[in-house]
């Protein structure tokens, strides 16, 4: 196989987003690599991350899953995704530890917004949902909407409104997680406060 097949089959192998490592390992050299960009085969998405030139076939969730891998979908995309608002947002809203470096998060093609999790909090309710044919991590029904009460003045007040109304409305809510969620991101007064009064009438 040549150099430009090699690069090809561990891109194809990796999902259409490669690693410098996993060039690495399938016997190509860094020099290989520079020139197969300079020759216009690679296409540099970030330090140490490659596609195929003029690729436009990988999706924004499949550059999420490689670049973020430990991003967690939240707030208004995964209200979004739950069918709880009918606003497309612009941008991802993407959680991550507060340890995550900034310039790792500078990824090319993918507009999103972070939001930084300390670290105690950030696997709660955290589960997966396909985005597209890509499987990514994604808060559950439960931690989303506690979460737009942390968040809430950082939200449109229609969005939030809109979000609440049909989370408490929707048959497969878990209110118990609900309750205990919101404790352990202290909003639980201004949980149920209003969940009390849409569920009661």
């Amino acid at each position: 196989m040549t150099k430009a097949e090699i690069a090809k089959k561990v891109i194809n192998d990796s999902g259409g987003i490669a690693k410098t490592s996993e060039f690495l390992a399938a016997g190509l050299y860094k020099s290989d690599i520079g020139k197969l960009v300079n020759d216009g085969l690679l296409e540099r998405i970030r330090h140490g991350f490659y596609q195929l030139a003029g690729n436009l076939d990988i999706t924004e969730a499949e550059y999420l899953s490689r670049l973020i891998p430990e991003g967690i979908v939240c707030v208004e995309s995964a209200l979004f995704h739950y069918g709880y608002t009918d606003f497309t947002p612009r941008e991802w809203s993407i959680a991550v530890p507060r340890a995550v470096s900034q310039p790792k998060l500078k990824t090319a093609g993918v507009p999103f917004k972070a939001y930084y999790i300390q670290s105690d909090l950030y696997d709660l309710g955290k589960t997966q949902a396909d985005f597209d044919g890509t499987t990514l991590p994604i808060y559950d029904k439960e931690r989303t909407i506690c979460d737009c009460f942390k968040y809430r003045t950082k939200l449109d007040n229609e969005l939030f409104a809109k979000a609440v109304k049909a989370y408490a409305a929707d048959e497969n809510k878990n209110l118990a997680n609900l309750s205990k969620y919101a404790k352990q991101l202290r909003v639980y007064k201004k949980v149920t406060d209003i969940m009390e009064v849409l569920l009661n009438g």
